[in-house]
């Protein structure tokens, strides 16, 4: 079945699209990929790096939008996003515990302002 790539007058084998797709998902391990964009005609910006699910990952790769990362890439790009979350997540702890004093300051505090016993 042929179908015609709209705006381009080309014409696309629509059963040769998915099988490539069904292919190259069945290659891709786990739940999701990580990909790197390519530059396209419509605007895409190269080199950017995200993760997906891997259908989509297969779709993006299949119609020329990006590819799959190398191992180090995807490495590097999870660490690269693990550090944040992680950063993120202590400053919105940290956030959270503004105006809040811990057991031992709280107790410093009430030793300071205990009166001293007179003997």
């Amino acid at each position: 079945m042929d179908t015609a790539v709209p705006g381009t007058g080309d014409v696309m084998d629509l059963r040769a699209y998915y099988q490539k797709m069904r292919s190259l998902e069945a290659q891709i391990h786990g739940e999701s990929a990580v990909i790197v964009s390519l530059e396209t005609s419509d605007g895409g910006t190269p080199g950017r790096m995200t993760e997906v699910r891997r259908e989509l990952a297969a779709r993006m790769v299949v119609e020329g939008r990006a590819r799959l990362a190398t191992a180090e890439e995807a490495s590097a790009f999870l660490s690269a996003q693990s550090s944040a979350y992680e950063q993120a997540r202590q400053e919105e702890a940290a956030a959270q515990r503004k105006g809040m004093l811990s057991d031992h300051e709280l107790k410093a505090i009430r030793s300071a302002l205990r009166p001293a016993k007179q003997s």
